[in-house]
């Protein structure tokens, strides 16, 4: 799973895989192995090398996510780039192209819109499987397709540009 978050402001790139008994979880450049689990509602207790840490996921009034460790909080946001909303609110009102990338490594079965089609936001374009699964990547907004730069049956890896669409 790979998510965009940003802390106070600052953004990173946190992947995070499942192991036999713990997570690998790459920030940025970095990589640790992490053993976690929830102790209360919005309450996740983590070991770090060794070392404990509970986390707490609070909302402010006006709906903002902060995150508690420790007696220090801080301003939050996680975005997960497969996510339709995450996708449609990235591009809402943006101009000029939008990149359709790949959330996954795995590999093109499909294409759904070719290049010169139009295509609504929130329309499959191509379908790349990952894991023996199947995911349909949609449009992130209504344009036309531009450029398709993979084949069906292409090896693809995780933010490879698949299609440009304008």
């Amino acid at each position: 799973m790979i998510y965009e978050v940003s802390i106070n402001g600052t953004p990173h790139r946190v992947e995070l895989l499942k192991g036999d008994k713990t997570w690998t979880c790459r920030v940025d450049e970095s990589e640790m192995e992490i053993d976690a689990a929830f102790t209360a509602r919005d309450v996740l207790s983590i070991l770090i090398g060794g070392k404990a840490f509970e986390i707490k996921r609070e909302y402010s009034l006006n709906g903002e996510l902060h995150v508690v460790i420790g007696s220090e909080r801080f301003s939050s946001e996680v975005r997960d780039p497969r996510s339709l909303k995450a996708r449609r609110a990235a591009y809402a009102g943006a101009e000029g192209p939008a990149k359709l990338t790949s959330p996954m490594p795995g590999k093109v079965v499909r294409i759904l819109a070719p290049e010169k089609s139009e295509v609504e936001a929130g329309q499959g374009v191509i379908v790349v499987e990952a894991m023996k699964m199947q995911n349909e990547l949609k449009s992130p907004k209504k344009g036309v397709v531009q450029k398709i730069t993979v084949a069906e049956g292409t090896a693809v890896n995780s933010g490879d540009t698949l299609a440009i669409i304008e």
